[in-house]
Formats: C-alpha cells, sequence, structure tokens
C-alpha cells in the first residue's frame, strides 16, 4: 500500500483527545512503512527535533549544560516556547502546554508539499504516542498511584 493511501486511512489525531487507535494498531496499519517509522523515530530530523526540545527543557530548569545533547540544528522559536510553558506554576498543566509544544513541532517533520507522504507519517507516529501518553494521565490515575505508594510507608519520625 502507498504512503499516501496509508496516511489518508489514518484516523485523524486531535490535541487533547484519546487517540482513536493504539500504537500497535498503527504500525499494523503501516506494515510496509513501519520499519522506516519505528527507526526515523530514534534517528533523523525527528531525533534532532526532539533533542533541540530537550535541551530547551534543561536550560529551562536551569540545568547544567553536561545534560545538553548536540543537536545539529537549533530553533529559537522552541526554545522560547519551551520556557513559556515553565512559567506556569500548574505542573499539570505545565506539562499539557509542554506536550503542546511537542506536538507542534511534530508538525514541522510533514512538508507542506507533501502532506501524505512520510513525514506526515512520522508526524502522526509522535502524536499518537503524545496522544497515547496523555490518556493515560487522570487524576483518579494519580491518586491511585499516590495512594499504592504511600500506603506502606507508615514511617514515623520520632
Amino acid at each position: 500500500m502507498s504512503i499516501d493511501a496509508i496516511v489518508a486511512g489514518l484516523p485523524s489525531l486531535r490535541f487533547g483527545e484519546d487517540a482513536p487507535i493504539s500504537e500497535e494498531k498503527f504500525l499494523e496499519t503501516c506494515a510496509d512503512e513501519a520499519g522506516w517509522v519505528v527507526g526515523a523515530l530514534r534517528a533523523g530530523e525527528w531525533a534532532d527535533i526532539e533533542t533541540q526540545l530537550r535541551n530547551a527543557m534543561v536550560d529551562a530548569r536551569g540545568g547544567d549544560a553536561k545534560f545538553r545533547r548536540q543537536a545539529s540544528g537549533c530553533s529559537i522559536y522552541w526554545r522560547d516556547r519551551v520556557r513559556a510553558c515553565f512559567q506556569e506554576r500548574d505542573v499539570l498543566r505545565r506539562d499539557e502546554l509542554l506536550d503542546r509544544v511537542w506536538w507542534d513541532a511534530a508538525g514541522e517533520l510533514t512538508p507542506p508539499a507533501s502532506p501524505l507522504g512520510r513525514g506526515s507519517l512520522l508526524t502522526y507516529a509522535v502524536r499518537l504516542r503524545i496522544a497515547l501518553r496523555r490518556a493515560a494521565i487522570s487524576k483518579d490515575k494519580g491518586g491511585a498511584a499516590f495512594d499504592r505508594l504511600t500506603s506502606g510507608s507508615s514511617t514515623s519520625n520520632t
């Protein structure tokens, strides 16, 4: 199946909404391109954008330069967007804002001249991972995890 047909047949992803498919179903849908997608997530253009975003997070947190990794590109735009996210005091809201930055950065992988090509498939893969991770976040799940972690730690300071 052609990449154009694969991309056109994928269900729409929207930031803030649950993912319409699992990562396994996505990889099954693009079976002929799955190896390329997985490899492209680890290397290539997305790896460089991801490194830029991670470096921006290190800087925004006031981290040591030793935690920065080499990236071939440098985008002041992404650095400034990440910094703006760190102005948010609410940690959950900050995480949502950061995910939005990553979501938007993934869109850079889709060239305007080829909206149904390999870049679009890679954009979809990155955004799907974000949507799936965000779907796993909830107050109830967080509260349950907190209860689980603190239930056995009834130590007292005497």
